[in-house]
This record gives structure tokens, sequence and C-alpha cells, in this order.
């Protein structure tokens, strides 16, 4: 396979030589393409575009809030709650029902700033609160709307997509009602990490 002598040219230049991953894949992809043109056919069909415009989407979106300042807004609301064991449970809800239709990656990055003011005027565990968050967004990736949920989607055949996505969303609905509980439980209270 041709695209296999890639993937460590991809490693390397992203991780040693600390190019942006977007562009190293972008240009693999493209001398991927010439190196096989005889198949240039199947470049394109193959893409789940639904899936790319709805990821695209969702990491603008983000980034708009983040521009906008509502995610400060948010960790300035949740600290004014006072209470920080129930700002940290508020926190793994909105980290857990907002990956749910984003990536988990990116609201990683947006949301775990949010905590420092809680860590910093309270005893939790850093390391408890930043894992239950991290749990809480990641856990809810099985949603139709997330990344690897609508990447699913998309690779399902024919009529099994609109029985794997209502399967997706119905488990996707209980993990995000349930999940940021039990991580809170676990990781923050008792302080086990």
């Amino acid at each position: 396979m041709a695209d296999a002598g890639a993937d460590p040219v991809l490693l390397v230049a992203a991780l040693v030589f600390k190019w942006p991953i977007g562009f190293v894949g972008l240009t693999a992809g493209l001398i991927l393409a010439f190196a096989s043109l005889d198949q240039h056919h199947t470049f394109v069909s193959g893409i789940s575009w639904s899936t790319v415009l709805l990821v695209a989407g969702m990491i603008t979106y983000v980034s708009v809030l983040q521009h906008a300042g509502v995610i400060d807004g948010l960790a300035d609301h949740a600290v004014k709650i006072g209470v920080p064991l129930i700002v940290a449970l508020v926190l793994c809800y909105v980290i857990g029902i907002s990956s749910a239709f984003a990536s988990s990656t990116a609201l990683l990055t947006a949301f775990i700033p949010l905590a420092a003011p809680l860590l910093e005027q309270s005893t939790l565990s850093a390391a408890g609160v930043v894992a239950a968050l991290a749990i809480s967004a990641t856990i809810v990736d099985v949603s139709p709307f997330s990344t690897d949920g609508a990447l699913v989607v998309a690779n399902a055949q024919g009529a099994d997509k609109g029985r794997i996505y209502g399967q997706l969303l119905a488990y996707a609905a209980i993990i995000v009602l349930g999940a940021p509980l039990l991580t809170w439980a676990l990781l923050v209270p008792t302080g086990i990490i």
C-alpha cells in the first residue's frame, strides 16, 4: 500500500519538526494522490462530506465561542456558585453536554482552563477535577453529532445508517446524563487522584 510508507513521515514531520499536522496531512495526501493518479476517480467519492461539514462546523462554533468570550463568561459564572464541589459537577456536565455536539479535543483545551479559578479557591484535587473533566468530555464521543459518532454513522451502509444513528443518539443521551455525575462522584469528592 502506498499510504503505509507515509505514516512514519507524517509522524516525524509533525512530532519532530513540529510542523502543523493539518499542513503535513494535506501535503501527504497530495503526494499520495500524485503517486496514484490512475485511481483519481475514487479520491473524492470515498469522502463523507456530511461528516467533514459537521466536524468543521463544530470546530468553528467552539472557536467562535472562545473568541466571543463565552467560555470565560461561563468560568466566571461557575466560580460565583461558590461551592467548589458543585462547580466541578456543573463543569463536568457542561463539558459533557458540549462534547456530545463537538470535538472533545477542542473542548478540553477550552474547558480545562475553566477549572483554574475553581482549583485556586479550593482544596479539591487538581488531578481529580481535570480527570473528571477529561472523562466527561471524551466518554460522550459516541454521539452521532460528535466526531467519532459522526464517523461511525458516515461509514454505515444503506438502511443501517438510520438505525445506527438512532441507537447512537439514544446511547449518547444515557451517557450524557449519567457519565459526568459518575466521573465527578468517583474522582472529585473522593480525591483519589
